[in-house]
C-alpha cells in the first residue's frame, strides 16, 4: 500500500500560479460590475406600419419660400438615403411605449383620446398632454421619451418619421433618472377596439 506524502511541495508553473490568482478576483469583478438591462419595453402599445418608402439621397431637398404670402418657410435638406415611416400607434388605457428614441425626426398627431408624453431631458420630467387633434414633434437623434395614456379611452396617434435607410425604426433606452417608473399594468391593457 503506498501513502500519499503530504509534506511535498506541489510545484506549479508561473502562469498557471497567476491564473489562479487572478482568475478569482475576475469573477468578483464581472460580479459586481454586470448590470441588469434597464430598457424599457412598450406596454399594451400596438403599432401598425400604414406606410413605408425609401428616398434616395438627395431626394429628400425640399426648400418652400412663401414667408411673403403665407408667412411660411420650409426647409428640409437631407444627405443620406432615408426611409420614411408613416405608423399609426394604439395605446389602450394604461399603455405606454416605453422609453426610446428614433434616429431621425417623427411629426405625431394625436387622432384620438388623449397622450402624456414624458421628455427625459426634462428638469422633472413634466409631462405634456396632447388631445386628439393636436400635434407635437420629435426630433429623435436620441431624445428619449416615452409616450403614455392616461386618458380614460384608447388613444391613437398617427406619425410621419424619417429616418437613415435601413435603421431600426425605434431603439429602447433606459429609464431616466429623474422620470417616474412605469410598470405594465397586470393583465395588460385591453386592446382596443378595432
Amino acid at each position: 500500500m503506498k501513502t500519499l506524502d503530504v509534506a511535498k511541495p506541489i510545484h506549479r508553473s508561473p502562469l498557471r500560479r497567476a491564473l489562479l490568482l487572478i482568475a478569482p478576483a475576475l469573477v468578483i469583478i464581472s460580479v459586481l460590475t454586470a448590470v441588469p438591462a434597464r430598457a424599457t419595453p412598450a406596454c399594451g402599445l400596438s403599432t401598425v406600419i400604414l406606410a413605408l418608402e425609401h428616398f434616395p439621397s438627395g431626394s429628400l431637398d425640399l426648400m418652400c419660400n412663401e414667408f411673403d404670402q403665407y408667412g411660411w418657410n420650409l426647409k428640409l435638406k437631407v444627405k443620406g438615403d432615408s426611409d420614411v415611416y408613416i405608423v399609426q400607434n394604439t395605446f389602450p388605457v394604461g399603455a405606454h411605449s416605453g422609453w426610446h428614441t428614433h434616429p431621425g425626426p417623427s411629426l405625431v398627431t394625436v387622432t384620438a383620446g388623449t397622450i402624456t408624453a414624458y421628455e427625459a431631458d426634462a428638469p422633472n420630467c413634466t409631462p405634456t398632454v396632447y388631445h386628439a387633434g393636436e400635434s407635437f414633434t420629435d426630433v429623435g437623434c436620441g431624445d428619449v421619451h416615452l409616450l403614455r395614456n392616461e386618458g380614460p379611452v384608447c388613444a391613437v396617434t398617427i406619425a410621419v418619421q424619417i429616418i437613415p435607410a435601413g435603421q431600426q425604426r425605434r431603439i429602447d433606452a433606459d429609464q431616466p433618472a429623474n422620470c417616474p417608473t412605469f410598470t405594465c399594468p397586470s393583465p395588460t391593457p385591453t386592446p382596443c377596439p378595432q
